[in-house]
Parts: C-alpha cells; structure tokens; sequence
C-alpha cells in the first residue's frame, strides 16, 4: 500500500492517465481488502469478549451466539483466503461462457440446455448479472449451443472452473424403449477483454534524434534537419520519418507509426493468449470429461479433477456448485486421475 502510495506521489504520475487509474484500482481493491480483514479480527475480538461473559454468569445463550459469530467470520476468512487464490490479470472480469453439445443430436442438445440453466443459476446465486447474447435451438429440443455474459466480480474466476466437457447419463425421455443415454456438452470460458487498446508512449521509453534528409524532396529538406528517428526503448521499435519538409510534422507522422506499431504488437499478443486458451478445449466425448452427471442407474455428480461427489443431483443442476468450484480453486487434485 505504501509502495502505491509513494509512486502515486512521485511527479508526472497523474499524466499518464491509463497506469494512474490502473494504480488507484489496485489501491482501492487492497484497501478493501484490508477492511474486510479488519471486520473479522473486530468480530473474533467482540466474540472473545461475549464468550468470557457467558462463562463468567454461565450463559448458555450468550455463548452459542458467540459460536455463531466464530463461525461466521471463519466463513468470511475462508472466502477471503479463496478470493486470494483469483489473483489472475483477469479473474475480476465478466465472464462469456458458451455451452455447445456434442454428438448425440436431441439427447445432447436437451443436455446443453440444462447445463446453460445449471451455470446461469450459480451465476446469478453469486450475484451477478446474467444476460443471454446468443442462443441456437436444437432442431427438436434443447439447444445446439448458447452463450451467455455473467458480470460481477469475480465473474471469470469462478465461472472458470466449468470450463470442460460434461457428461449426463440417464433414462432418455427421448427414447420410446426408456433405454439409458450418456450425452455430452462442451463448456468454454473467456473474460470478456474491452475491445480498444489504449497505447501510451511514455517520454522516458523513446529516444527521438534529428538527421538531414536524403531523399528527394526539394532543397529545403535536404539542406535542414528535418528528418525524425524515435527509438522505443521497451519494444525496441525503431521508426524514421523524412518524407516531410517540417520536422514537426515528420516527428507526428514517426509517433502516429509507432502507435500503430505498438498496437499491432500488442494485439499479437493478446491472440497468443486467446489462441493458448483456444488450445485448453477437448473433444466433446468420452475420456474428456471434468464432470459426471448420473441420474441413473444410481443418483450421483462427481468432479473428476477434484474428487469431489454430491448426491444431491437435482441441487447441483439447480445451480449448487459452490463446492466443486472451490476444490478446483484450491488445487484440490483426485488422486485416482491420472495426470492430464
């Protein structure tokens, strides 16, 4: 905190408009945290004190409300202590999830639609702000694929967990013979990334030096120095310009090409990390799946990363996912998967 505090104080900061906010983000994000670490010590401190009373006049009342209160803020750590563990550059963001079916035709598409319901309940339980953008219906039931934006905080560092292909077997009520099905459905996860990058060239990153003109011209501009070089320091761009009679107009021209250079640099980027992430999907089908949904012959959900087993199947379904998101946000691993 001091640290922000002291760069925030250090001259020129507040011209470089896009690392200022950025900063004051972060300062704001960790003061936050910083209260909310300070509520629970106030709150194990007032439950110390109610405690000692309730054993001093034998108060059996007053002493369960003690416990209550410990084990509220020891909730409240645990869910502090998870929040640390969202510490990817874009855990905060909303999330675009996308729910596509796999082979199978109505089967798979019935199964895309109850997971598109399953993951906007669990959404919205958080909180947060679901909106539909897209939705292709399958050709007698369900849907072929959908996508919906969750926004809140947090929104693409819990929702992330999903990410996978989930399997769903059951007695099909698709099926005359009532003969057991095992469908399949991709889930994809992506923050949802502002479109317009912002590129600032700060003065102490270049280097700019004047030279005399060589080409043609006119005499004027091989007479003067009038032409502009601007070595970018970070990238190691180097952009000259000496086309033009003004330096002035020659120097405008260099920066608007370094910009532009800077961008597509920049955006190269961000589709290595779109393309890595593009890399993460699996084949919708057996062998692949992160998550098995048995309704028959036998009720159970089971996280095949994780371990973790639920029986109540129509909860989960319903949106109850809390515990098979914060085993995976712990590193909980099965011991019985083999290593992907």
């Amino acid at each position: 905190m001091k640290a922000i505090e002291a760069e925030a104080a250090a001259p020129g900061f507040w011209d470089q408009n896009q690392k200022a906010q950025a900063l004051l983000k972060e300062k704001a994000q960790l003061e936050q945290t910083v209260e909310a670490y300070d509520r629970q010590l106030s709150a194990l401190e007032d439950a110390g004190v109610l405690l000692d009373l309730a054993d001093e006049a034998n108060d059996a009342a007053s002493r369960a409300e003690a416990a209550q209160s410990v084990a509220a803020s020891a909730r409240a750590v645990e869910a502090m202590e998870l929040s640390k563990m969202l510490s990817g550059p874009n855990d905060r963001a909303a999330a675009i999830v996308t729910i596509n079916a796999g082979a199978g035709g109505t089967e798979s598409c019935d199964w895309a639609a109850m997971l598109l319901r399953m993951l906007s309940r669990f959404a919205e339980r958080r909180g947060y702000e679901v909106e539909l953008t897209d939705l292709q219906p399958g050709e007698e039931a369900g849907v072929k694929s959908a996508d919906f934006l969750a926004r809140g905080e947090f929104a693409y560092g819990y929702l992330k967990a999903e990410a996978g292909v989930h399997r769903l077997v059951r007695i099909s009520p698709f099926d005359a013979a009532a003969r057991r099905h095992t469908s399949f459905a991709s889930v994809f996860v992506t923050p949802e990334i502002e479109d317009d990058i912002q590129i600032e060239v700060k003065e102490a990153d270049i280097r700019i030096d004047t030279f005399r003109a060589s080409g043609a011209g006119g005499q004027k501009v091989n007479k003067t120095s009038s032409a502009i070089r601007i070595t970018h320091f970070p990238s190691g761009i180097v952009v000259s310009c000496q086309n033009e009679r003004s330096q002035g107009r020659n120097k405008d021209l260099a920066m608007k090409i370094l910009k532009s250079r800077l961008y597509e640099q920049e955006q190269k980027r961000r589709d290595a990390e779109r393309d890595a992430v593009e890399a993460q999907k699996k084949e919708i089908g057996f062998g692949s799946q992160i998550r098995s949904y048995v309704l028959a012959p036998y009720r159970l959900v089971k996280d095949h990363r994780t371990g973790v087993e639920k029986g109540n199947v129509d909860a989960v379904l319903d949106g109850d996912l809390e515990e098979f998101v914060t085993a995976w946000l712990k590193g909980v691993r099965n011991p019985n998967r083999p290593s992907d």
